[in-house]
């Protein structure tokens, strides 16, 4: 039972990570440590007629075998459009090819690129400043968070501190989302870092710099986006607004879980600015090319070189979160990039700066085992080995000296991309990231998987750096005074980073705790109707009496409380993972605040019936009943520390 429910809830953070955000560990671009650009004796010419051949030889199957009904890739190079490409299907049903020129793909997290843009127009205009506190903008309080408060740098960087926030973030029932300020401020989310220490990839935040640029700039934020970034681009088949207007929605790719399966509806995004672009391949091309060219007509070239080379340096030497854009340096070329995803879209945009060459591609389908994380891994590293290879020149650890790293990094760890105040901060101390010391003294992370669903292995290259075995991401740790702080790895430093496990919460002994807790209360709650069935056949009453006899029922009816408590929350995070945002958008409010009053009087309840049972025991029973009391009030205790610790305790539907 807690096995299940800890795979429920990692598989429900795992979907949020998805949704209109970037995946912290998808499997894209892996960046080498240090590598010589190769020589054009090995290097394939980026020829469209190589990169046609190539894709062609590539897509039809990935998709057919990922189960994903459509595709759009996009190639551009120097200030030209090389290639645009549509693969499958955009209506399965109706047989509707996708055209790259016209299909509209939703990129989700990618529109934060836009985001960004219109942020550093305001910022080149003169009209905003990266260091000033947001609260100059906004006409509600975000609080400070250890008396400072956060900036447009904080939120470009992911470091304003903002715990996650899901609800609402995405739906499939509204038709048109509420306004921006009032999605914002409907709840602000907690602040559980200080401001510009620790990457937490936050949608919120992204909201809040919309919500800016609409403030400062006069106008709503779709229209912005209209008159400053895609009109000057000549981006006719795009738009930020949701519903999609007349003239566009014809044009929209339907969306699957899989190909076989059937369209499902179109995805609103609540906070617009954070993921609600709607656009075409080719229209991405032309926001790629302007981007290539210092900025192009959206940006000068000194602004664009700000937001492109302006670095936040967290662990090194991983990839660096830029203004808005992720580092993502493969083969010993410099990448920036972004990706994205709604509940059934799934994007990735890269740009090589100095080669000029940007990449595209984006699918409208979730597929099967992991499809648009293996696809998107195929393209981009087959990519770059076919037209930009590198080697990685790797030093080398001493065996005894990687194996006592090894040891060091050993134990579990909690992302730093969670919620934090709500039922929902189970999904990041129920899924702790367990890292283990293999069998050659390297690094074992079974969380973090190949694109085949291997566990990746790890070897040491440089103190307390790792690469992947056989691949090339790399994993690094920040080690102060001979303890390990936070490590990542290269494909997901930038928006998250891993802490270890507080002693209260750490999954190595809260784990056997709760399931010996469990056995406890099962034993203790199925001795209710088994006693009374046994009484009855051989027809001897209950030998208790007074307060004995009413301490017997409440103990084995709370008991039975607590346990109902438990499976329904098993029962709403089940939910949550298969029925998506239909379910975190409010469907089960009304059982969600019933468990939060019956966990409220059931795990306090059961631990004071507890004391008073042991007390009694202690004091007038046998010594088998002595040592049953103390296993109950063990039991009572780690339920409800394991209720706190997973907000279980929590009252309200802010999450």
């Amino acid at each position: 039972m807690i096995r299940k429910y800890l795979k429920l809830v990692f598989g429900l953070i795992a979907l949020a990570a998805q949704t209109a955000a970037a995946p912290a560990f998808e499997s894209g671009p892996a960046p080498a440590v240090a590598s010589a650009p190769s020589t054009a004796a090995n290097t394939q010419a980026l020829t469209k007629a190589d990169v046609d051949a190539w894709l062609d030889g590539l897509m039809p199957y990935a998709l057919a075998r990922g189960a994903v009904a459509g595709a759009v890739v996009v190639v551009v190079k120097n200030g030209q459009v090389l290639t645009q490409r549509g693969y499958g299907y955009a209506d399965v049903e109706k047989r509707t090819p996708v055209d790259p020129e016209k299909t509209l793909f939703r990129p989700g997290s990618v529109s934060k690129l836009f985001t960004w843009t219109a942020v550093m127009q305001l910022v080149q205009d003169g009209k905003l400043d990266l260091d000033a506190d947001v609260n100059t903008y906004l006409d509600f309080k975000i609080p400070p968070r250890d008396g400072k408060p956060i900036t447009l740098r904080n939120i470009m960087t992911h470091t304003s501190g903002f715990e996650e926030s899901i609800r609402k973030l995405i739906s499939d029932e509204t038709e048109t989302p509420a306004p921006l300020g009032t999605v914002l401020k409907r709840w602000v989310p907690n602040r559980i870092f200080a401001p510009g220490t620790t990457p937490a990839y936050s949608n919120y935040a992204t909201g809040l710099a919309g919500y800016i640029v609409e403030r400062v700039s006069g106008m709503p934020f779709d229209d912005y986006i209209d008159q400053r970034i895609l009109m000057p681009l000549g981006m006719a088949h795009s738009t930020f607004r949701q519903p999609l207007p007349a003239t566009l929605k014809p044009l929209m790719s339907q969306s699957y879980r899989t190909a076989s399966g059937k369209a499902m509806p179109f995805e609103v995004v609540e906070p617009a600015p954070a993921g609600s672009l709607s656009a075409s391949g080719a229209d991405m091309g032309k926001f790629m090319i302007a981007h290539l060219a210092n900025g192009g007509p959206l940006l000068s070239p000194e602004t664009a070189k700000t937001m492109h080379t302006t670095f936040l340096d967290m662990i090194p030497p991983l990839n660096r979160m830029a203004l808005g854009f992720y580092e993502q340096n493969q083969n010993g070329y410099r990448i920036i990039g972004h990706n994205g995803g709604t509940q059934r879209f799934f994007t990735y945009l890269w740009l090589l700066i100095d080669q000029n060459v940007g990449v595209y591609i984006s699918l409208n389908s979730v597929g099967k085992d992991g499809a648009p994380s293996a696809i998107h891994n195929a393209l981009i590293t087959g990519f770059m080995d076919r037209y930009f290879p590198g080697t990685p020149k790797d030093g080398a650890v001493d065996g005894k000296t990687a194996a006592a790293h090894a040891r060091m990094m050993a134990g579990h760890y909690i992302a730093s991309r969670r919620s934090d105040s709500s039922f929902m901060r189970t999904g990041a101390f129920a899924s702790q990231t367990a890292v283990t010391v293999g069998p050659d003294g390297g690094l074992l992370i079974p969380n973090f998987k190949t694109p085949g669903g291997e566990p990746r292995a790890w070897k040491e290259i440089a103190p307390f750096v790792w690469r992947e075995v056989g691949g090339k991401q790399r994993l690094a740790a920040k080690v102060v005074d001979g303890k390990v702080q936070r490590f990542s790895i290269d494909a997901g430093s930038a928006a998250v980073v891993f802490e270890p496990a507080p002693w209260h919460a750490n999954a190595a002994w809260l784990n056997p705790a709760m399931m010996f807790a469990v056995i406890v209360l099962l034993l203790t709650a199925l001795s209710w109707p088994a006693g009374a069935i046994a009484r009855r056949v051989y027809g001897t009453p209950l030998a208790l009496t007074g307060r004995a006899r009413l301490r017997y029922h409440l103990l084995r009816g709370v008991a039975l409380l607590v346990l109902f408590v438990c499976a329904g929350w098993l029962f709403i995070f089940s939910a949550m993972q298969q029925q998506g945002f239909t379910a975190i958008n409010g469907k089960y409010d009304g059982l969600v605040i019933l468990l939060q009053t019956a966990g409220l009087i059931g795990f306090i309840g059961f631990l004071g019936l507890t004391l008073w049972n042991a007390w009694s025991a202690w004091t007038q029973g046998r010594w088998a009943s002595r040592l049953w009391s103390i296993a109950l009030l063990v039991a009572a205790g780690v339920v409800l520390w394991a209720a706190v610790t997973f907000g279980l305790l929590s009252y309200g539907l802010n999450y």
